[in-house]
């Protein structure tokens, strides 16, 4: 079975039903299909076939619904990029995947030919509403998504049907999710989380969703208001913003949303529990990676633990090996590998990366973690974020962990720098409360009195902000040092 064909049990059975919110018009999952089918015409006149990949440059909008259903129904593969990529990340993207066309808004910063989104538009609008017909089977590539390269080219994991629809799958039992809900959706298309995610469990269960173009800290409090969600997906920043809300609002939000899930970042153990107290519900961690998909979740029902997240889902094998590939004992750090129908095929045109990826069909995370003896997993930060120190393994999460419970501090981060006798040292990047100011002598007490000695931060800087990706993760490589 490929997507489109999971996804027809909304776009034909519900053809009737509202589906999608977008800029105060309500559109039909009926009304989708048939946009999507005229696009997928206009594709296919202009040379699109089976096979060729598609990039797409766009923010939040209703054609990047319309492109992807079109692409899909054509057998061909949807290329999401990131909007906030430059020329060079653009570039290599482009030159890497060889798109049959790059479709954009307006001017893109790369010199790659562009098809306007606008102009295939108003073509497809003369086209008839007959849906193209394409063998594809569940083992062909749906999707190239790039990882965010932060440590390294960035490559194009693969994708498939089947990927999708075992996450897809999973999500929608393990949260519960049906045709009775409603999603505010304010996450980027163009990452998994958003896509993978946000999108799939809409057509595939047939809620109501409402598209954000972005997440908007001054108007999402009216959009969760007016729309009453009773699910909300976001990464820990969103969470924060969504803090400052009216208490009686959060309130009033927290009632009519069943609901809120975290991924793509570590959720602070203090800001679940600060967001717990405010809305009345407990947010649902997570656990996914692009090449991957969803690993690991907290139990819908059952207990939603701060710091960890969570639970394999079902299908999908988790393991934790120390550096020589052996098993680490309950309570032990090692790496995490995972196997199951939601990891990707490898990587594009990259096979010495895509071997590298896996070992005896294990695919290797790349993230630190430990397993309590109740079976939940807690991570503890990228493999090459790991400080070591005098020959002492820290892991900055801990330290990010206790910095964060401190009333002064924002936002945390902890990254080792090159020192001559120890190899590294960690040094804290640390972002103040509004009106409030940070005292690194302070600061350096209370790790003193908390954290043993080689954890101790040799400097604690104050900046205006942390610098993160389009999902709020850190980039920690572009921290000062």
């Amino acid at each position: 079975m490929n997507l489109i064909q999971l996804f027809d049990v909304s776009l034909r059975l519900r053809a009737s039903q509202p589906a999608l919110d977008w800029k105060g018009d309500t559109y039909t999952f009926g009304d989708l299909d048939a946009r999507s089918n005229r696009l997928a015409q206009a594709l296919a006149a202009r040379g699109v076939r089976q096979g060729d990949r598609v990039a797409v440059y766009l923010a939040n909008r209703i054609e990047f619904i319309d492109l992807y259903l079109a692409v899909l129904k054509l057998g061909a593969i949807f290329v999401p990029v990131n909007i906030l990529y430059r020329e060079r990340e653009l570039a290599h993207i482009l030159t890497d995947a060889e798109p049959k066309a790059l479709i954009a808004a307006g001017d893109v910063p790369a010199a790659f030919p562009v098809w306007p989104i606008d102009t295939l538009m108003a073509e497809a609008a003369g086209m008839p509403d007959q849906r193209p017909v394409a063998a594809v089977d569940g083992d062909d590539a749906a999707s190239l998504i790039y990882t965010s390269g932060t440590t390294g080219v960035s490559k194009g994991a693969i994708l498939t049907h089947n990927n999708f629809a075992a996450n897809t799958a999973n999500i929608l039992t393990a949260w519960q999710i049906t045709s009775a809900d409603r999603l505010l959706l304010g996450l980027p298309l163009f990452h998994v989380h958003g896509l993978g995610n946000g999108l799939h469990a809409w057509l595939a269960s047939g809620l109501r969703l409402r598209l954000l173009e972005r997440f908007e800290a001054g108007r999402i409090g009216a959009e969760l208001l007016e729309f009453q969600p009773t699910l909300f997906f976001g990464v820990p920043t969103m969470y924060v913003r969504l803090m400052e809300l009216e208490p009686e609002t959060a309130r009033q939000i927290g009632r009519t949303a069943r609901l809120f899930v975290c991924g793509s970042a570590p959720l602070p153990a203090q800001l679940m529990q600060e967001f717990g107290e405010r809305f009345g519900s407990v947010i649902l961690e997570r656990y996914g990676m692009t090449e991957t998909l969803m690993n690991i979740s907290n139990p819908y029902a059952g207990e939603r633990r701060p710091g960890s997240v969570g639970l394999p889902l079902p299908g999908i094998s988790v393991k934790i090996l120390d550096a020589a590939g052996q098993p680490v004992a309950v309570g032990e750090t090692g790496e995490l590998f995972v196997k199951g129908p939601n990891v990707c095929s490898g990587y594009w045109r990259r096979e010495e990366a895509s071997q590298a990826a896996f070992s005896d069909g294990w695919f290797r995370t790349g993230d630190l973690g430990m397993k309590t003896a109740d079976g939940y997993y807690t991570l503890q930060g990228r493999r090459s974020d790991l400080i070591i120190s005098g020959g002492f393994n820290i892991y900055p999460r801990e330290i990010e962990e206790f910095l964060l419970e401190q009333p002064e501090v924002a936002e945390a981060a902890v990254v080792g720098v090159p020192d001559r006798a120890r190899g590294e040292l960690p040094y804290a990047y640390l972002v103040a409360r509004e009106g409030a100011s940070i005292d690194p002598a302070q600061m350096e007490a209370r790790c003193r009195a908390a954290l043993a000695s080689f954890k101790l931060p040799r400097a604690f800087v104050t900046v205006p902000a942390l610098p993160r990706n389009a999902l709020g993760k850190v980039q920690k490589h572009l921290l000062p040092r």
